[in-house]
C-alpha cells in the first residue's frame, strides 16, 4: 500500500453502489483514505473490508440535501461523484440526482477546496436527446462544469462486473425464460470493466490535477446488442429464442412496465437503444481513453464467464453437450 497517500480523503457521492466499491477497493491499495458517502450507511458495511481497519468509511449524505453533501466533502483531497439513476421513481427523479445533486457536489467539493473532482456521466450524454436520461446527464454535466473549474467527466459505455445489471439480468432471464427480448438488435455497445472504470478514476486523482477534459471510457471490443445476448447464451449454456421486438412495440410495454417498482424497462430506456454507446472516434485521436489513460482494458471474454457460470443448469459443473 502507498503509505504517502494517508494523510488524503476521497470522498465518493454514491460510494457503496456497484462502480463505488470498485473505486474505493482501488483508491484504498493507493493508500487513500476513503469517505463513503451514501444515503443509507448503515447499509454499506460491504466497503469497510476493503482497506484496511478504519480506512474505508461509510457516511451519511443525500445529494438532495446539500448540507449533507457539503460534511461528507469537508477536508476532502478529491470527490467523487458516482450517483445515477437507471429509471425515475418517487423523490429519486433523474432532474433529482443528474442534475440537482451534479451542481451539489460540485459546488461542495469547491467550497471544501477540493484539488481534485471526478464526475461520473455515461456515453450518450446529450442536451438534445429524447431520453430523459441521457438529457439529464449532459445537464448535470453542464452543472458540474459550472460549479467547479477542471471538474474532469469520465463518461463509460456499459459496465460489466460480477454485480452489474447487464449480463447478470439476461442471465437470469434466460434461466426462466423461452425467449429473451431484442430490442435495436443493431445498436453497438462496447462494454467496459468496472476495474477499468475504476482504475481511470484512481489514475485522474493520483494526477492530481483539475484538467477539465471529458473521457470516454469502452472495453476493447465493439459489439452489437444482438451479439451481446448471444454471447450471454453461449456463455450460460442456454437454447433461448432471442425475439426481435420494434421500437414502437417495445416502447408501449416500457410505458407500462415503467409505472411498476423497480422496472424491468421503461420506455425511456428503449430511446437509449436507439443509439449506438460506443467511444468517439475524437475522443480516441485525444487520448481521453483508457488507453490514454495508460490503462489496457480487458474483454468481456476474460471476466463475463467468471460470474455467469452460476447461471447454468448445474452452474460449474454443466457439461457442455
Amino acid at each position: 500500500m502507498n503509505t504517502q497517500n494517508s494523510d488524503k480523503i476521497v470522498t465518493l457521492i454514491g460510494g457503496s453502489g456497484f462502480i463505488g466499491r470498485h473505486v474505493a477497493r482501488g483508491l484504498a491499495k493507493r493508500g487513500y483514505r476513503v469517505r463513503v458517502a451514501c444515503r443509507r450507511p448503515d447499509l454499506a458495511n460491504h466497503v469497510v473490508p476493503l482497506g484496511t481497519p478504519g480506512q474505508v468509511v461509510p457516511v451519511q449524505a443525500n445529494v438532495r440535501y446539500p448540507a449533507s453533501i457539503a460534511a461528507a466533502c469537508v477536508g476532502a483531497y478529491a470527490v467523487v461523484n458516482l450517483t445515477g439513476l437507471l429509471y425515475s421513481g418517487g423523490a429519486q427523479t433523474f432532474d433529482a440526482v443528474h442534475v440537482f445533486g451534479a451542481e451539489a457536489v460540485a459546488k461542495a467539493a469547491k467550497v471544501a477546496g477540493a484539488q481534485v473532482v471526478v464526475h461520473l456521466s455515461a456515453i450518450g450524454a446529450d442536451a438534445e436527446s429524447s431520453s430523459n436520461y441521457a438529457r439529464t446527464k449532459a445537464e448535470g454535466e453542464a452543472k458540474a462544469k459550472a460549479g467547479f473549474t477542471g471538474i474532469s467527466i469520465v463518461r463509460p459505455s456499459v459496465v460489466f462486473g460480477p454485480e452489474d445489471g447487464f449480463f447478470n439480468r439476461f442471465a437470469a432471464m434466460a434461466r426462466i425464460s423461452p425467449a429473451l427480448p431484442l430490442i435495436g438488435g443493431k445498436t453497438k455497445f462496447q462494454p467496459v470493466f468496472v476495474g477499468d472504470v475504476a482504475e481511470a478514476i484512481a489514475t485522474l486523482i493520483d494526477r492530481g490535477v483539475a484538467d477539465g477534459k471529458t473521457y470516454e471510457l469502452g472495453g476493447p471490443a465493439v459489439k452489437s446488442f444482438k451479439e451481446l445476448l448471444d454471447y450471454v447464451l453461449e456463455v450460460t449454456m442456454r437454447k433461448r429464442v432471442v425475439l426481435p421486438l420494434p421500437f414502437p412495440l417495445a416502447s408501449l410495454m416500457g410505458t407500462i412496465a415503467g409505472l411498476l417498482p423497480n422496472p424491468a424497462l421503461t420506455s425511456d430506456q428503449v430511446e437509449l437503444l436507439k443509439h449506438d454507446n460506443v467511444v468517439s472516434p475524437k475522443a480516441e485521436v485525444e487520448g481521453r481513453t483508457l488507453m490514454g489513460l495508460g490503462i489496457g482494458a480487458r474483454s468481456i471474454e476474460s471476466v463475463v464467464p467468471g460470474y455467469l457460470y452460476r447461471y447454468r443448469k448445474a452452474g460449474q459443473f454443466t457439461v457442455k453437450a
